[in-house]
């Protein structure tokens, strides 16, 4: 039984006539018989009278037309989904991202995507790398853009370089810190740092930079503007992307510079990149959304606002 002799013998309950229905399906008659008689043969039963004039269906043609009606037009619906989902004309994308691409690249790169795409309903998930990479294992997502220092290593992941994202520190006007002439990476570590969470590379320089083993934040979070209300709401120090820093600064930050050691600064950044699981094909969607995240990062910042 396949869809084929389905579709033959719903044509001849509508045609009533094996001539007729054969003619309709583009097939010889004697073809078509040989489809008919080969599903009567599947199912074991006789699905027409052939002693009644109008060929009716016996009870189990009658149920077997039922079903066929159901499978023939899923399986129409189906393909007419996919192809939509191809042509990007429906379907559903999901990925994540970590909280520095969320602030310019990810935003924009959505925004072009639902212009060329509006009928793809998008959804997007912003959170650390850690987080996303579980998601990612579990097919929760398609793909996601974070730090991938974690990553290129772990032959289940496929990675996609961006351009880095710089750290930045920065602190509220009026804090104490800015009474000062010069600062040193020793008056860094006199106050609490705010930052999403760190990867290990950048908690190494930082473990570095305070002569412990290891570092961690004292406040930690992913949701970039409520790290800005609470840098502004105390002598906590934050540290972000220069991109999450300019977004806010005309809210009351000020970004500090330090004196000695400006090279391991340097290495205080986002390695962005796009992952994904290797070995596993992305839908036609989540290839467009990396095509606009791609593009979008490789323009000048003055092209993009």
């Amino acid at each position: 039984m396949d869809l084929r002799q389905l579709r033959y013998f719903i044509a001849l309950t509508e045609h009533r006539s094996f001539v007729r229905a054969a003619d309709a399906m583009g097939i010889t008659q004697p073809a078509f018989s040989r489809s008919i008689q080969g599903l009567e043969q599947e199912f074991g039963c006789v699905l027409v009278d052939r002693a009644n004039k109008e060929l009716r269906p016996t009870p189990e043609g009658q149920m077997v037309l039922q079903h066929a009606l159901r499978l023939v037009q899923g399986a129409a619906l189906l393909a007419s989904e996919v192809t939509q989902m191809t042509k990007l004309d429906a379907g559903e994308l999901r990925f994540g991202c970590g909280p520095a691409p969320a602030v310019r690249l990810v935003p924009e790169a959505v925004a072009s995507f639902v212009r060329a795409y509006p009928r793809v309903r998008t959804c997007f998930e912003v959170n650390n790398w850690e987080k996303l990479s579980r998601a990612l294992s579990r097919e929760e997502i398609e793909f996601f853009i974070a730090d991938i220092r974690h990553f290129e290593a772990d032959p289940t992941f496929q990675t996609q370089p961006l351009t880095p994202k710089r750290g930045v520190f920065f602190c509220r006007q009026g804090h104490p810190l800015l009474s000062k002439e010069s600062l040193s990476t020793n008056d860094l570590f006199d106050y609490p740092l705010a930052a999403a969470l760190i990867p290990p590379g950048i908690r190494k320089v930082l473990a570095n930079l305070s002569g412990k083993t290891d570092f961690t934040p004292h406040i930690q979070t992913e949701h970039v503007p409520s790290l800005v209300k609470i840098v502004l709401s105390c002598d906590a120090i934050g540290l972000n992307t220069e991109e999450g820093f300019a977004e806010y600064a005309n809210q009351g930050l000020v970004r500090l510079h330090w004196r000695n050691l400006p090279q391991h600064l340097e290495n205080v950044s986002a390695r962005c990149g796009i992952v994904s699981r290797m070995g596993y094909r992305l839908s036609p969607a989540a290839r467009a959304m990396i095509d606009t995240i791609i593009a979008i990062d490789t323009q000048p910042a003055a092209e993009v606002g």
